[in-house]
């Protein structure tokens, strides 16, 4: 009885080594179907490349970069001009994104890795692909023409690189004979001569052209904008308006104190005799008159115009009332936002102190008729 048991377990334990030993063999063989898409339902589609690149048979193909099938078969041509066909198995939840239009391509794993075929999903309104259709390829991009291509470039910038050298080595040669004082240009840089003749040249320009900035027809076009000199009206200037708030301000129209919008050329100068009389009367650290124009016309154009219209306002402060000029500047900002439309001119008075006795003032007034 005790024998009968024994060999009983140990048929048991050999049926269940067997039984385990096929689970675990039909479990690989299911695996292995799987991974090659055997057991999956499928749908055969063809390409043609001129040259497969090392592709081989079983390589897997990739849709939208996920494993969707199997290469099965790489045939060579029947004739020379032919190309090679190779046959994919494509599992069928691929069919709804794979269409007639979609393209096929052989790439690598990383620069040197396994080959594989790479389908791109079609259009929309592609038809969609039966078993046996044909669909488009790429050609593959081979290694070996990437380092030929490399190559290439190299060869070219070293040409590039020798020829640059060359013309070193010729900048080198002209630098040397200028500096040799050979040739025209070596003897104009060297020869102190031709520098002082160029220098004289440019000397007599500048007088001619000052005599014929003051000469009847130039002198007019200044004058109509209120002064005859371009160069007079920065004298007096300085770099920037103080921060600190004046202890008196006078403010004019510039509409009505100018006679034209372009123009630096008093026309009514009664609002500037106000202003006048108060610097004549009082005693004052510093003044300034500040013009301003509007966002509109040229940038360049419209700060000449403002520092002119600071010059013929100060101008006039200092010819027609008793005050101590040096401590009257101007200032010209040109184009900014708080000019307004017509523009700005003010007086910024800053330390003003006690008015002074009536014998100390006195204003020189203009001759009655006096044009402005």
């Amino acid at each position: 009885m005790r024998r009968e048991v024994q060999r009983m377990t140990r048929n048991l334990r050999l049926g269940l080594f067997i039984i385990v030993t096929l689970a675990m063999f039909c479990g690989g063989v299911f695996l292995v179907g799987r991974q090659e898409n055997h057991f999956a339902s499928n749908y055969r589609v063809r390409s043609e490349f001129q040259n497969v690149s090392g592709l081989n048979e079983g390589a897997p193909v990739r849709v939208g970069g996920i494993h969707k099938g199997t290469v099965r078969s790489i045939k060579l041509p029947d004739r020379p001009n032919g190309r090679v066909v190779i046959s994919m198995d494509l599992t069928k939840d691929t069919q709804s994104i794979v269409r007639k239009d979609s393209i096929a391509t052989i790439q690598s794993e990383g620069l040197l890795g396994d080959k594989y075929v790479e389908v791109s999903f079609g259009s929309v309104d592609a038809e969609q692909l039966k078993s046996g259709d044909m669909i488009g390829s790429k050609p593959p991009l081979d290694i070996s023409d990437l380092f030929e291509k490399a190559n290439h470039i190299l060869d070219t910038s070293q040409v590039a690189l020798t020829n640059i050298q060359g013309a070193s080595e010729n900048v080198n040669m002209i630098t040397a004979k200028i500096n040799g004082g050979e040739g025209t240009v070596g003897k104009l840089v060297n020869d102190k001569t031709l520098y002082q003749q160029a220098t004289a040249g440019l000397t007599s320009l500048h007088d001619d052209a000052e005599a014929l900035k003051h000469n009847f027809l130039l002198k007019g076009f200044f004058k109509e904008r209120g002064y005859s000199d371009p160069q007079e009206i920065k004298k007096h200037e300085v770099a920037e308006v103080p921060k600190a708030a004046p202890a008196q301000n006078f403010r004019f129209d510039t509409k009505g104190l100018f006679d034209k919008p372009d123009s630096a050329k008093l026309k009514n100068t009664k609002a500037l005799n106000e202003a006048g009389q108060f610097l004549q009367e009082h005693k004052f650290e510093s003044a300034i008159v500040v013009s301003a124009t509007g966002m509109m016309g040229d940038a360049d154009k419209q700060k000449v115009l403002t520092e002119a219209r600071s010059y013929v306002i100060r101008k006039y402060l200092v010819e027609h009332f008793k005050l101590d000029d040096t401590h009257l500047k101007t200032i010209g900002l040109g184009k900014t936002s708080e000019g307004g439309p017509e523009g700005s001119s003010e007086l910024l008075i800053y330390g003003v102190g006690p008015a002074l006795a009536a014998k100390d003032t006195g204003a020189v007034r203009p001759k009655q008729g006096q044009k402005q």
